[in-house]
């Protein structure tokens, strides 16, 4: 064995005996509020731990509709945007998603680690700062390691912190602030009004990743700016369709300056250089955001599911981080007790996953919950049970 694959094995050691190791279940069923899997055993479970938000993931209305794709527009393009790749339906869904997101264009990517990835090194330079927060996704922080501007970080949500860098950078050439809309390990929704106030001061532009809230939160499901009462002041919303709108995968940029949006098409390595969305996904999400557009049932159910949700946990007792999302942390805070929860909630039917380090920091480890509008009260009120019984 070569010195480095010993390296790898000794690593992988570590973890398992920190009680950290993650193992993969096999699921044998289509994405829904009931799953079955095969491994670690085989059994049907209330999934609670997809993002799964408008319970779309096992729609068989969007089935149809990707097979009407697939019939229309074939399987695959072959190729990138700009040489063969750009049907009619992608130029509708970015005119489409853009309106959704109050801006006035959008570029798709294959999903929204790739936007994000392509966004900060085409926009910016040495002579720019980037202000994070410091609770931003992966995708996000990676994005930034790529990009050759300055780099401030401010603790999450902490308003002071940010005002202070932009009191800072004031030499900078262009300061844009990066967000998170929800910040998907705690549930917790960035403070936009208070950004936006802070952008418009100090000549910033403001970037915001509303993976885990385009499609249900806010009154229509806007996302977090029609929450936040700032619809249409965000210059760059990114964003997925990989969650709540249907869970394939593809993400987007949008923005309300059509010149960004312009330049991420001549520069951003992501969309020159990967294959175009696939035609079955494209044609489906259109159709989903036309759907979300005329009815708002499932916005409605999902935020009537997780008020529930949540207050039935605090009745209980239960510790979880407080927000409005659908994102529910249930504390546990040691690693290998977060483990153990996880099995023993299996074991009743209950499908969740333990969070630990480095998903999350040391000594936070949790169980995220997440609900669903396809969730029944009755599933809830199972959920709950289980965290009393093994918790309290």
């Amino acid at each position: 064995m070569s010195q480095a694959i010993e390296i790898f094995r000794q690593e992988l050691e570590a973890i398992k005996a920190q009680g950290t190791y993650k193992e993969e279940r096999l699921i044998s069923s289509r994405q829904d509020r009931e799953i079955t899997t095969t491994a670690p055993s085989q059994g049907k479970f209330i999934n609670m731990c997809a993002n799964n938000y408008l319970g779309l993931g096992g729609s068989q209305q969007l089935v149809g509709w990707a097979k009407e794709g697939l019939d229309k527009y074939g399987f695959g393009l072959n190729s990138v945007r700009f040489i063969c790749g750009t049907q009619d339906i992608h130029r509708q869904l970015e005119t489409k998603v853009a309106n959704f997101v109050g801006c006035k264009e959008a570029i798709l990517y294959s999903s929204c680690f790739d936007a994000n990835a392509g966004l900060f090194e085409t926009l910016l330079n040495k002579e720019d700062v980037i202000i994070s927060d410091k609770l931003n996704h992966a995708s996000i922080i990676d994005g930034i390691r790529l990009c050759k501007a300055e780099r401030k970080l401010y603790d999450n949500n902490d308003m002071a912190g940010l005002e202070q860098h932009l009191k800072d950078s004031q030499d900078k050439r262009i300061r844009l602030i990066a967000t998170d809309g929800v910040f998907s390990m705690d549930g917790v929704i960035a403070k936009l009004e208070t950004i936006v106030e802070l952008a418009t001061k100090y000549n910033a532009l403001v970037m915001v990743d509303d993976s885990h809230a385009s499609g249900f939160v806010g009154e229509r499901g806007r996302g977090t700016p029609e929450a936040a009462g700032v619809f249409g002041k965000i210059d760059i919303i990114t964003s997925t369709f990989g969650k709540a709108l249907g869970g394939a995968s593809g993400g987007f940029t949008a923005s309300i300056h059509p010149e960004i949006i312009d330049l991420l098409r001549q520069r951003s390595r992501p969309y020159l250089f990967s294959n175009s969305l696939a035609p079955a996904i494209t044609y489906t999400e259109l159709k989903v955001i036309e759907m979300l557009e005329q009815d708002s049932s499932a916005v409605e159910k999902i935020q009537a599911n997780t008020k529930y949700f949540r207050e039935q946990l605090t009745e209980a007792g239960i510790d979880i981080i407080p927000s409005t999302h659908p994102i529910v942390p249930v504390m546990i805070y040691d690693e290998a007790k977060a483990i153990e929860i996880a099995a023993k909630l299996y074991k009743d039917g209950i499908y969740v996953i333990g969070f630990c380090y480095p998903v999350v920091p040391l000594g936070k480890a949790r169980i995220r919950v997440q609900v669903s509008a396809a969730h029944s009260k009755e599933d809830l009120d199972k959920a709950v049970a289980a965290f009393v019984r093994h918790l309290k």
